[in-house]
C-alpha cells in the first residue's frame, strides 16, 4: 500500500511539473513574439534608415552635353544626398546629341515628359554642376507651390531676385499649367528668366530655403570650370531681341525631338538613365539654333544628303 501511494504521489508531481513547464514555455513564446513585433515597429520608425514609403516620386531632370567629368561627380553625390532624405527618386540625364546649339529649356521639357511617363509626379530641374551641401535643402514634394532650392541668397554666382535656375522643384500639374519652358533659347542664358515670368503670370507661389546656417560659400559647390568649358554666349540673327520677350508660342506642347537611345548607368552605386536626344529646330522661327557659319553650312549639307 505504501509503495502504491508513493507511485501515485510521484505521478502527480511529474504531471504537475509538466503542466507548469508547458505554461512557462507558452508564456515565453508569447513574449518573444511580442518583443519581435515591437522591435520591427521601432526599426521602421528609425529616421536614419531609408524607407522610401512615400506616395511621391521625384524625377531629377538634368539637361546635359559634354560634361562627363561633372556627371561622374554629380551622380553619386545627389544619390547619397537624396538617400539620406528618404526621397523616392529617379535620375534622368537628358543628353543632347544633335549638332544644334545647347538648349537647356527644351531638354528640360523632354526630361519632364520622360520622367512623368515613368510615374514621377514632380521634378527637380537640376544643373549638373551644382551640388547641394547643406542637408537642410529639402527635395521633398512641394505641397504649397514651387520650391527654389538654389535660392539667389545662397547660390555661389547668381543673386538677382528673379533667378529661378540651378535647382528648382516643381509639381507635374504646375509644369503643365505654364506649358513648360520656352523652346526658343538656343545657346546660354535667359531661359530661366522667361520661365520666371510664366510662373508669375500663372500665379504660382515660389518659396526658397530660409534660416540656413550656411551661406554663399558653403551651401552649394559649383563645379563648372568656365575656362575649360566656355559658355555659348553668341547672339545671331534677331535672337537678342526675341529672347528678351515673353514667349507665348512655344513650350512643352510643341517641343520636337527624337530619342536616339537610352542607357541605364551605375556610377559608385548611383543608378541613372541617360536619354540621348536629337532636338529639332525650326530655322524659320529660331534660325539662331546654329550661329556658326561653319556649322550652318555643314548642317545644310547633311540635310540635303538626307533628303
Amino acid at each position: 500500500i505504501f509503495r502504491a501511494i508513493r507511485l501515485k504521489f510521484l505521478f502527480v508531481c511529474i504531471f504537475a511539473t509538466f503542466i507548469v513547464s508547458l505554461y512557462f514555455s507558452l508564456f515565453s513564446l508569447a513574449s518573444i513574439s511580442t518583443g519581435s513585433s515591437k522591435e520591427e515597429c521601432e526599426c521602421s520608425k528609425d529616421s536614419s534608415k531609408p524607407s522610401f514609403t512615400g506616395t511621391h516620386l521625384l524625377g531629377v531632370v538634368v539637361p546635359f552635353r559634354d560634361r562627363f567629368e561633372e556627371l561622374l561627380e554629380f551622380a553619386p553625390h545627389i544619390h547619397n544626398f537624396l538617400h539620406k532624405q528618404n526621397i523616392n527618386y529617379k535620375i534622368f540625364i537628358i543628353n543632347q546629341v544633335d549638332q544644334y546649339r545647347f538648349n537647356r529649356a527644351s531638354l528640360i521639357n523632354v526630361g519632364f515628359l520622360v520622367a512623368t511617363a515613368e510615374g514621377c509626379d514632380y521634378i527637380a530641374m537640376h544643373d549638373v554642376d551644382l551640388l547641394p551641401l547643406n542637408p537642410a535643402l529639402s527635395y521633398a514634394y512641394p505641397v504649397s507651390g514651387l520650391y527654389h532650392i538654389a535660392s539667389p541668397e545662397f547660390h555661389p554666382r547668381y543673386h538677382y531676385p528673379n533667378f529661378v535656375g540651378g535647382i528648382l522643384i516643381i509639381k507635374k500639374e504646375d509644369f503643365l499649367a505654364v506649358n513648360g519652358m520656352s523652346n526658343k533659347y538656343w545657346g546660354w542664358g535667359l531661359e530661366d528668366d522667361e520661365f520666371f515670368v510664366r510662373l508669375k503670370e500663372a500665379g504660382l507661389n515660389i518659396t526658397r530655403p530660409t534660416n540656413l546656417t550656411t551661406g554663399i560659400e558653403n551651401t552649394f559647390r559649383h563645379i563648372h570650370d568656365r575656362v575649360v568649358r566656355k559658355r555659348d554666349m553668341a547672339k545671331c540673327y534677331n535672337q537678342k531681341e526675341v529672347t528678351r520677350r515673353r514667349d507665348r508660342v512655344t513650350g512643352l506642347k510643341d517641343v520636337t525631338y527624337t530619342v536616339r537611345s537610352r542607357q541605364s548607368v551605375t556610377v559608385d552605386g548611383a543608378d541613372f538613365t541617360v536619354v540621348n536626344v536629337l532636338l529639332r529646330c525650326n530655322r524659320t522661327i529660331t534660325p539662331w539654333c546654329l550661329c556658326s557659319e561653319e556649322k550652318k553650312t555643314r548642317w545644310d549639307c547633311i540635310q540635303k544628303n538626307i533628303s
